[in-house]
């Protein structure tokens, strides 16, 4: 397996210190804090591991309360909310340095049929024909700092193809995304995996129309809340379509949701996140 995905495989396996705790470690991937993707996988992971097997994720409800940090271990505690007959309910605590960093509601449920309808996909070429060109749009990744430049730009895990914006400015995004490496079959490691990578391009997209103030630095950037929901199995290695949108920023907070499409328009799971853009004073 590729390198790279094999160390975000191993970052995901969670070291059982009793029936509900659990301890993760850290990585620095050039984020100010603990990367929020990583927090969010590891505590689905861990919530994962007290549930009974045949019930899989159908949705997850994250706040992240601190900076996380990176040279530290991150401890998870699983409360057993309920098991029922169709769903279970877990809730996860992220604890480091002895404060609560992160909390997540899961529920699971027992596979069902039933109504179905979806909003279609929208048209979008396929990934093949994209280059692994730049996320930002033309000469705009050159002007980021070194810091933004290790965090948007490091070599990843899951490969990006960026479709063309309609115009310059809009806080919308597409882009294909998969694993660099064909994975196993786990369910769970891919559900898992789409938390993971979830977090990445989906609140800067509220910055797309902030373009000064994000290249000026004067921003201060950080997840407040993640939500996702499951609605179809689905594999991280094989494209995926990420369409992202942000309808609001406001009150220093911007709001960004998006929708992830197989490569046959299936919505395969939903996702929305509010976080903290606050602009900085200038300095003398």
């Amino acid at each position: 397996m590729d390198p790279r995905l094999a160390q975000l495989q191993q970052l995901l396996e969670l070291e059982r210190l009793e029936d509900d705790l659990f301890r993760g470690e850290s990585r620095d991937i050039g984020s100010p804090q603990v990367y929020g993707g990583q927090v969010l996988g590891q505590a689905l992971k861990a919530a994962y591991a007290t549930v009974e097997p045949g019930r899989t994720a159908h949705s997850l409800h994250a706040y992240f309360l601190r900076r996380g940090d990176f040279n530290a271990p991150i401890v998870y505690f699983v409360d057993r909310s309920r098991d029922g007959h169709s769903f279970t309910s877990r809730r996860v605590t992220a604890i480091q340095h002895g404060e609560q960093i992160f909390n997540l509601s899961a529920s699971f449920q027992v596979g069902q049929a039933g109504l179905e309808h979806q909003q279609a996909a929208p048209p979008a070429p396929p990934p093949e024909s994209l280059g692994d060109g730049d996320l930002f749009g033309p000469g705009l990744a050159e002007r980021l700092t070194p810091r933004l430049k290790q965090y948007f730009l490091h070599d990843r895990p899951f490969e990006f193809r960026a479709v063309p914006p309609r115009a310059p400015g809009l806080p919308e995004r597409m882009l294909w995304l998969r694993a660099v490496d064909r994975l196993g079959d786990d369910d769970t490691l891919h559900r898992c995996l789409l938390a993971y990578v979830s977090d990445f391009q989906l609140l800067s997209t509220a910055l797309l129309p902030h373009e000064s103030a994000f290249i000026g630095q004067r921003l201060v950037i950080a997840s407040i809340d993640h939500v996702m929901w499951f609605h179809h199995p689905l594999r991280v290695d094989d494209w995926l379509l990420y369409v992202t949108d942000s309808p609001s920023a406001s009150g220093a907070r911007g709001f960004a949701r998006g929708s992830f499409y197989d490569r046959s328009g299936r919505l395969v799971a939903s996702t929305a996140q509010e976080g903290l853009m606050r602009v900085l004073p200038p300095t003398s």
